[in-house]
């Protein structure tokens, strides 16, 4: 599924429900390690080991898609249609309480602050 292009709209919460999820569709969502840990991907012993062979577990478990060392973050792996892998069938987030800082900051912080990619779930193009 391709999604139509973005279209940025101020953002207000109450957008949220009645949206397609696009925030969630083919943008990097770079992590910290306090994210993994609190996602459950990584323990609190491992936090302090080397971080690139904590790296590799995920990479090779396919929870990440890179790594950038110089940054200290993880780039979550997507789905083969561009979604976040925390996304269900009803374009929820399966993890919402323990979900990314990226995710609970945005749009404070992202590629356009203040605004958000809306799409109201009645406009979505398969």
């Amino acid at each position: 599924m391709k999604l139509p292009v973005k279209k940025w709209t101020k953002f207000k919460p109450s957008l949220c429900s009645s949206c397609f999820a696009t925030c969630c569709h083919d943008m990097p969502l770079e992590v910290s390690l306090p994210d993994l840990v609190r996602l459950g991907f990584v323990s609190q012993d491992e936090e302090i080991d080397d971080l690139k062979s904590v790296a590799n577990r995920l990479l090779k478990k396919k929870v990440i898609q890179k790594f950038h060392p110089k940054k200290m973050v993880f780039v979550i792996a997507q789905k083969k249609n561009k979604d976040c892998i925390f996304l269900d069938k009803n374009r929820r987030c399966t993890v919402y309480t323990v979900r990314p800082e990226i995710c609970r900051q945005f749009p404070k912080i992202g590629p356009k602050p203040g605004s958000c990619p809306y799409l109201p779930f009645s406009n979505e193009k398969s």
